[in-house]
């Protein structure tokens, strides 16, 4: 008899990745199916299954030959969400997060605009007042005064409020592929980037190798995972330890042909709750560049020259600031004075930054063509002829295998009566003899 591990026994939040695999796996599920489809450890997807069924009221279907397949209601999230809390908060968060970080991105373009008019009103203020003495001097005129209001800018436009109507003229002439951003967006995306392309790398590496085991029926030569893999030197590449993580994660065995070449066999990953389709797998791993921005052309443009303009203003203010007449001014003059070591800070590394970004961006673009270029190499390799690499195939099929365990398998589920279940087996065998 299998016993679901009571609640009271160990609390845990679990794994969204399993969660995801058993949606989309329509909630009848086995190990295998979860750690192909998630690309986690058998061992991880075992226990979280275990603790999933525990917690949201899953049963477990045991076949005759022995194999287990976990059965899920189709409500388990609002289970969950009704029995952890801390579920409840991490929902709550990541909904908070996204407007948190909006707002985070949003405040490096304001605190630009602020810096800009801060610093453009302070050389007006302090330069009315150099005319004001010139004029009580006697030099001058009346150059003075309003004249010095010619030279402010018009960025106001960057507010306009009908700056995301033009959403279809920005995508008629500019990158069909563009993500469009709005200005301040723009901003953020200059100064920092917007993220790392790779962020699902790991994810979608064994989520694949999963893949291509499951369409090999569970047993494959390691030249076939190569293309997937990064940890292969010339040292290992001879002796296949490269394998060894994907040997580990899916509890695969290697097995000797009578030639003395060696297949990789995983027999969990050949046990299924339904029948698998074969699935289109890339024909090798392949990483996306880096891009500096997703702000299309001129924003960037725009960035950049608000950028210089705010550095050109602090070094102008910079200069203005050792006049004598600073000292007389106080008030707005004082603050401003104060926070001076700030604004010129900001300007420097608003340029500073991206420069510096720039060429880490070309770096690791090179180090990203680096790495696809060997996977397609051995990519390339298996479409080649190989008289080593054919008998290996070959000898593989003779372990390939897929199991799939139908209701009709079934000699025992948690979610009926055990009586029940004995007078239906006894029917069955009995069906069986007759």
């Amino acid at each position: 008899m299998v016993f679901l591990p009571s609640p009271h026994d160990k609390i845990m939040t679990p794994d969204t990745a399993i969660l995801k695999s058993v949606e989309q796996l329509d909630y009848r599920v086995t190990v295998g199916d979860v750690a192909a489809n998630a690309g986690l450890e058998l061992n991880l997807a075992q226990s979280g299954l275990l603790a999933l069924a525990s917690e949201a009221g899953g049963h477990l279907q045991v076949a005759d030959t022995g194999e287990i397949v976990y059965l899920f209601p189709k409500n388990f999230r609002a289970v969950l969400r009704n029995k952890y809390f801390s579920l409840k908060v991490r929902e709550w968060w990541s909904k908070v997060w996204k407007v948190l970080f909006y707002l985070i991105r949003m405040s490096f373009g304001v605190v630009l605009m602020l810096s800009i008019l801060i610093m453009i009103v302070a050389a007006i203020i302090i330069k009315t007042a150099l005319s004001s003495q010139d004029n009580d001097s006697g030099y001058g005129g009346d150059s003075g005064g309003g004249a010095s209001f010619g030279w402010f800018p018009n960025f106001w436009w960057v507010f306009d409020p009908g700056y995301n109507s033009n959403y279809y003229e920005r995508q008629k002439y500019g990158d069909p592929e563009h993500k469009s951003l709005n200005f301040l967006e723009a901003i953020f995306s200059f100064l920092f980037g917007d993220g790392d392309p790779n962020a699902e790398l790991e994810k979608q590496r064994w989520q694949t190798i999963g893949n291509i085991i499951r369409n090999q029926k569970g047993a494959i030569a390691a030249q076939q995972l190569a293309p997937y893999l990064d940890n292969i030197t010339n040292f290992n590449d001879e002796n296949e330890d490269y394998v060894l993580p994907v040997l580990s994660r899916f509890n695969g065995y290697p097995e000797v042909s009578p030639d003395g070449h060696i297949i990789y066999y995983f027999p969990e990953l050949q046990v299924s709750a339904k029948e698998q389709t074969a699935t289109d797998i890339a024909p090798y791993l392949s990483e996306k560049k880096w891009k500096f921005s997703e702000a299309s052309a001129g924003q960037l443009w725009g960035v950049i020259g608000l950028g210089t303009l705010n550095f050109g203003l602090a070094i102008f203010l910079g200069h203005l600031l050792h006049s004598d007449i600073v000292s007389q001014l106080g008030g707005f003059i004082a603050w401003v004075s104060s926070i001076y070591g700030l604004l010129l800070a900001y300007a420097t590394g608003f340029l500073g930054i991206p420069f510096f970004r720039y060429f880490g961006v070309k770096g690791r673009n090179r180090g990203v063509e680096k790495r696809n270029s060997q996977r397609q190499v051995r990519a390339d390799y298996l479409n080649v002829e190989n008289e080593t690499l054919a008998k290996k195939l070959e000898y593989a099929k003779t372990f390939a295998n897929q199991k799939v365990i139908t209701e009709a398998d079934i000699s025992y589920s948690t979610e009926k009566d055990l009586l029940d279940q004995d007078i239906e087996n006894s029917d069955k065998i009995d069906r069986e003899w007759q």
